[in-house]
């Protein structure tokens, strides 16, 4: 992805299970969201790419992501950590964040909401069911979710 497609993400999609991006990226396509999207598969790209190091340095900040789509088992940094330093950050705590992971541990959502996510969502199992939740999360947070200038 070069630099200009770096500033129009729309949905950044931090996954590293090839399986669930690939599940993801069908269930908004079937939706008809086709908003640019971003995919990452570990945390430490993810810090990059929020704080502008790396290959990332030269992204610009003005236009961040509509929402931020986080599992929380991720190799290198975990979702946790990310959305720790996503949420402690003035100029990126209000980006939506919302949890889409397989983990249905109470701490794991405890600890989401206590660090600021927007929303935690648990990975269904079955396609369609996943699809919907998708295709709800979508257009929640793209079409009638107001964030604020």
């Amino acid at each position: 992805m070069n630099t200009e497609e770096l500033n129009i993400v729309d949905i950044l999609l931090i996954e590293d299970n090839p399986n669930d991006v690939e599940l993801t990226l069908r269930a908004l396509k079937k939706v008809n969201i086709l908003n640019k999207i971003h995919v990452l598969s570990d945390g430490a790209e993810a810090l990059d790419f929020f704080f502008r190091k790396g290959k990332y340095s030269n992204r610009n900040s003005k236009n961040e992501p509509k929402v931020i789509i986080l599992d929380l088992k991720l190799p290198k940094v975990n979702g946790l950590e990310i959305l720790r330093n996503l949420k402690g950050d003035e100029n990126l705590k209000t980006i939506p964040v919302v949890v889409l992971t397989s983990s249905r541990e109470e701490q794991d959502v405890v600890e989401s909401y206590k660090l600021g996510v927007n929303s935690y969502i648990v990975k269904p199992v079955d396609f369609e069911k996943f699809i919907e939740a998708v295709k709800e999360l979508g257009f929640y947070w793209l079409l009638l979710n107001q964030p604020p200038k």
